[in-house]
């Protein structure tokens, strides 16, 4: 064989070595790009699309952003925290706001929310709006104690959210992550933690 032919051998060979190689860490490029997306969804920040008007005026329809995993799986949930429920019969996420915590009485007259009988004062409903439905702006709600594990959970557009209300109270494994930082559109972005 004359040594043209021989490098012309070698230089194919090269070439599917390399190609070989080349491809190979593509995918191990992309397997591991991947997990570590697997692992900030599930761990970190889980991607939130809001829904409907349910969370109107603090979150608006169609709203894009990321919600805090880490700080439900550590037990943080707090009152007034807005959070992501995961709805198992329904596979849907609902974004609601936490009202009534553990052991707590939850109750409604007359528009006015109650927490273990003293009434609550809620600064992040848009009170013109609240007006305008007067005390319809919520509906009566029976009183209800909490378990040890049950959130009480409203949107704040009650009359056009479903919530605790319908569904009853949500276990703390229901809730997935708390608080948006919403990021479309950018003249919405921020950080809605209450």
């Amino acid at each position: 064989m004359s040594e043209e032919n021989k490098k012309n051998n070698n230089d194919e060979k090269e070439e599917k070595t390399s190609f070989g190689a080349d491809l190979a860490g593509f995918l191990k490029d992309l397997l591991i790009s991947v997990l570590i997306v697997l692992f900030i969804v599930k761990v970190i920040a889980r991607p939130v699309q809001v829904i409907g008007s349910s969370m109107y005026p603090t979150l608006q329809n169609g709203e894009l952003g990321f919600s805090n995993v880490i700080g439900t799986k550590m037990g943080h949930i707090k009152r007034f925290d807005v959070v992501i429920i995961y709805l198992e019969e329904k596979k849907e996420y609902l974004v609601k706001r936490v009202i009534g915590l553990p052991g707590e009485t939850v109750s409604c007259k007359d528009g006015q929310l109650y927490i273990n009988g003293e009434a609550v004062d809620e600064p992040f409903l848009d009170q013109a709006y609240v007006a305008q439905y007067g005390d319809s702006f919520m509906s009566d709600v029976e009183e209800i104690t909490l378990g040890d594990d049950e959130y009480y959970c409203l949107g704040d557009n009650r009359p056009h959210s479903t919530d605790s209300r319908y569904y009853g109270p949500f276990k703390k494994s229901d809730i997935v992550a708390k608080g948006i930082l919403v990021f479309w559109p950018l003249k919405k972005m921020g950080v809605h933690t209450w």
